[in-house]
């Protein structure tokens, strides 16, 4: 599975840059934040392409008052909305700052007005966002574009993921990625899981990875360890500017050190290999091996006053002192002689 020029089998972990709503409503903001994340090592910058129209209706009704216990609590769905989307009139620039810059760049579409605008920009691939997850509608029109596709799974069901799926299989789409997610921002790491990562390569048979909304870098690291190939985090320059995402979201800094732990965890799990490289094979003189600590004479019997394990790895190997405890010695041998016959 290719984003871009991206292969996410055997191009490392692919580090994704949530700009999400951490522009602030400026537009430079959003340029300086995409060559930001190019400097703290991204491999792209990932957007959201919504209306507030396009997510929801401005009502005072309770149903669009959230009250699910997150730092959004009390605020209109609208209203929300509203703040945090990205104004589709400056997507193109985006792109072309990504581009610029060596950055994959793509989106979440959040309806098919937005599939549709993001198809015109030539998008690589797209992002099915957690709450999304079980609009199938949405996904089938997705998958439709043969475009891959990540999906998130913050809030679903067993059930809910293998829907997800088959709807785009249905459509001809098998270059699907999905991601582990705890829908809480922030989201305690008690609750990251991550070996549902493997389970998911293992169950689905897809591309496995995380989007994460825990602070710091540790689960990243946990899920590199487990075969993630996609790591996705939100991603701001400074956390002051505020905003509706700005509490969990990593600034330069902490995201090139996390993308750091992450291409050395990548390092560190290496391959299954039981041959010794040249270093590790030097490594050998070290160990023990037999080695004569008492004079004999020829035709003396071997005691384990003569012969003893000990270091360096010259000698006979350790497994054979049994095998000449009681025998004649074929020769003589001195005090620090290797046993070797």
């Amino acid at each position: 599975m290719k984003i871009g020029h991206k292969d996410l089998k055997a191009d490392g972990v692919f580090i994704i840059a949530e700009l999400s709503a951490n522009h602030n409503g400026s537009l430079e903001t959003a340029l300086e934040t995409i060559r930001a994340a190019k400097r703290a090592g991204a491999d792209a910058i990932k957007l959201q392409t919504y209306t507030a129209d396009t997510m929801t209706i401005d009502s005072d009704k309770d149903d669009f008052v959230i009250s699910s216990g997150t730092i959004r609590d009390g605020r209109k769905l609208y209203e929300l909305y509203q703040e945090a989307y990205t104004p589709w009139e400056w997507h193109k620039a985006l792109f072309d700052c990504a581009k610029e810059k060596g950055l994959i760049c793509f989106s979440s579409p959040f309806d098919k007005t937005a599939v549709d605008f993001l198809e015109n920009l030539n998008v690589p691939a797209y992002k099915i966002a957690s709450f999304e997850i079980t609009d199938i509608p949405l996904i089938e029109y997705v998958a439709s574009k043969g475009k891959p596709i990540i999906l998130s799974s913050g809030i679903a069901t067993m059930e809910d993921i293998e829907l997800a799926l088959d709807a785009c299989r249905r459509m001809g789409n098998n270059d699907i990625a999905l991601l582990k997610c705890t829908s809480s921002y922030p989201a305690p790491i008690e609750e990251a899981n991550m070996v549902m990562v493997k389970d998911f390569a293992e169950r689905f048979g897809v591309i496995a990875g995380l989007s994460d909304h825990t602070m710091g870098a540790t689960v990243p690291v946990v899920a590199t360890c487990f075969g993630a190939k996609i790591i996705e985090k939100h991603f701001i320059l400074d956390r002051s500017i505020g905003g509706p995402d700005a509490s969990f979201s990593m600034n330069e800094q902490e995201f090139t050190d996390m993308v750091k732990a992450v291409r050395e965890a990548e390092k560190a799990i290496g391959v299954v290999d039981y041959n010794l490289t040249e270093k590790k094979a030097k490594g050998k003189d070290f160990s023990r091996s037999l080695y004569v600590v008492k004079d004999i004479k020829a035709g003396e019997v071997i005691t384990e006053e003569h012969v003893r394990s000990i270091r360096p790895g010259f000698g006979m190997h350790p497994k054979e002192l049994n095998n000449w405890i009681g025998k004649h010695s074929p020769k003589d041998f001195e005090k620090g002689d290797r046993f070797l016959i």
